[in-house]
């Protein structure tokens, strides 16, 4: 089967690598339109599969089954995407300081299916403490650059954030692995195909 990665992200292309050898990368386009304020888990499933639809549309995909997959960090409630600023970065590192969120990545997965598409929409969900950071800390962080294009203004790969994980590493950094496993599984097919 050959496979379409809905994505630009290079960590999102790292993870999926240890699990399909071989797949295209073709970044979604559209913009993310949500209606209301769904629950976190329940936004990335409808992000991720915005995301996997737009792509399965193209020519290029037919035939071809498509992953798309969106990651956000909540806290006390609130939904953390990609800080718009710095001073939005910083916001975002203050809260999380010493506390436990949640990180929910979204996997849509569509797969040829006769004329037309299975889907697969699942969520997973980690719990992640953070070390008590001061601003200064926070500030040297910043200054790095890495915050800016993630969820929660932070990598777990940076190192010297995270304190303690509790449930899949690699949905922190954006794709569940051992859960897209299971869809793959799960819409009939094999990851050695």
């Amino acid at each position: 089967m050959e496979w379409i990665l809905a994505s630009a992200s290079p960590r999102r292309r790292e993870l999926l690598a240890e699990l399909i050898e071989e797949f295209e990368v073709c970044p979604s386009k559209g913009e993310e339109r949500v209606e209301g304020t769904p629950a976190p888990e329940e936004l990335v499933k409808i992000l991720a599969t915005q995301k996997a639809k737009e792509v399965a549309s193209l020519e290029r995909a037919k035939g071809k089954a498509v992953l798309g997959s969106d990651t956000v960090v909540a806290i006390d409630g609130e939904v953390l995407g990609k800080p718009k600023d710095e001073a939005d970065a910083f916001r975002m590192l203050t809260a999380l300081s010493g506390r436990v969120h949640q990180v929910y990545t979204g996997v849509c997965i569509l797969y040829p299916s006769g004329e037309g598409r299975k889907m697969r929409v699942e969520a997973d969900c980690t719990q992640v403490v953070f070390e008590e950071l001061n601003a200064d800390m926070v500030w040297a962080y910043i200054k790095t650059g890495s915050p800016m294009d993630k969820a929660g203004a932070y990598g777990i790969q940076d190192g010297g954030l995270v304190k303690e994980i509790r449930g899949s590493y690699s949905n922190v950094v954006g794709l569940p692995l051992e859960l897209v496993r299971k869809m793959i599984e799960e819409l009939g097919s094999t990851l050695e195909e």
